[in-house]
């Protein structure tokens, strides 16, 4: 397939950029229920956004929770359903291994495994594309698969590994720097 035919995507983080994340010890944490599942405020129409200027969205999501026992993977996948119903989410990439060294993947982020399926699969320049997060891991992975990529700051307690392409507050704010920058493309 030539790159005349490839579709761009931004490739989101889902927990502290599309729903609100828990915060523990100034480190996030993925909701354990459906109830704690929050969207966040300007999650639906940043999302609507970049999909009528012709993005793919693609959630990227490292669930280790399941793959360590504490979180049912039934849990996620209602959340995921929840989350595409109400949001013009095209597909959802999940790693479920635990990590931690208990687990050798290529999915799980930092590594670009699920960027680089969704591309192949769904035909993406990953060139062309964007991954946005709120984690070094989010960074790393985009910058591993080629995007170019948007930290959203939380605030954690934790140091980017990478220089971000740029930083933003939200996604309402991440989704203004992606139109922007594809019109001067």
């Amino acid at each position: 397939m030539s790159n005349d035919h490839l579709q761009k995507a931004v490739f989101l983080d889902r927990d502290g950029v599309i729903n609100r994340a828990l915060e523990h010890a100034g480190l996030p944490y993925p909701p354990t229920s459906l109830a704690e599942f929050e969207i966040l405020p300007e999650a639906a129409a940043a999302c609507a956004k970049l999909k009528q200027a012709g993005f793919l969205l693609v959630v990227v999501t490292n669930q280790p929770d399941v793959g360590r026992g504490t979180l049912k993977k039934e849990i996620v996948e209602t959340i995921h359903a929840e989350m595409c119903r109400r949001l013009p989410i095209d597909r959802v990439e999940v790693c479920y291994h635990p990590g931690q060294g208990a687990s050798e993947c290529d999915c799980r982020k930092p590594k670009p495994g699920m960027l680089l399926r969704a591309a192949q699969e769904l035909g993406i320049d990953l060139a062309q594309s964007w991954m946005v997060g709120d984690r070094w891991r989010d960074i790393d992975c985009g910058h591993a698969a080629g995007c170019r990529t948007i930290f959203i700051d939380r605030g954690y307690m934790e140091e980017l590994r990478q220089k971000p392409d740029f930083s933003a507050g939200n996604l309402a704010e991440a989704a203004d720097i992606i139109l922007c920058e594809s019109k001067n493309h």
